[in-house]
């Protein structure tokens, strides 16, 4: 698969953007081939729904500023129906676990949870914070709005927040240890 070809699919499965570093270190090539890369990718894109955003040191896909009617129309049709399962257990972990990554949301669902959290994030339910030990992810937060929502100031007023989280405490503990369990490691 080509350079160009191979970078569109890192960027349409990370969903957020990604330093050219980061690309290059997870591709095997220099920064200059990334940036080669980018430049095809971006040529093969031009007449198409999607876009490239680039900024000195990183990018990611966006649609393209053509198609912002047609989007505005789907985001006020996806904000007029339910959130679903799917959305109210992902709004359920960060409410419970969060502020926490996307790649924590992923383990807990065992699902890649990208379309999720956009949906999430486009009805102002959650938010997303630079990571602070992490320059090049993002955490998932609640909204204040979500917790006025919810009638609370903090998420600890929830109605049985403690024992709930005691019992997610004793689940992951189970699931650390069946995981080690069966996954040894071997010196």
């Amino acid at each position: 698969m080509e350079l160009n070809a191979r970078i569109e699919a890192i960027l349409f499965y990370k969903t957020e953007p990604m330093s050219l570093k980061a690309l290059a270190v997870f591709l095997s090539v220099s920064i200059e081939e990334v940036t080669g890369g980018l430049a095809t990718l971006a040529n093969v894109l031009q007449n198409r729904g999607i876009r490239l955003l680039t900024t000195d040191t990183s990018v990611q896909l966006i649609t393209a500023p053509e198609a912002s009617e047609l989007i505005e129309q789907l985001r006020k049709d996806e904000l007029s129906t339910d959130i679903g399962k799917a959305g109210a257990e992902t709004l359920a972990i960060v409410l419970y676990r969060g502020p926490l990554s996307r790649v924590e949301i992923d383990r807990v669902r065992g699902v890649n949870s990208a379309f999720i959290l956009r949906n999430l994030l486009i009805r102002g339910l959650v938010e997303r914070r630079a990571h602070p030990t992490d320059s090049r992810s993002f955490i998932y937060a609640v909204t204040p709005s979500l917790l006025q929502h919810l009638g609370i100031t903090a998420r600890e007023e929830m109605q049985d927040f403690a024992e709930v989280m005691n019992a997610i405490d004793v689940f992951e503990e189970q699931s650390i240890a069946e995981e080690q369990t069966s996954n040894p490691i071997t010196e």
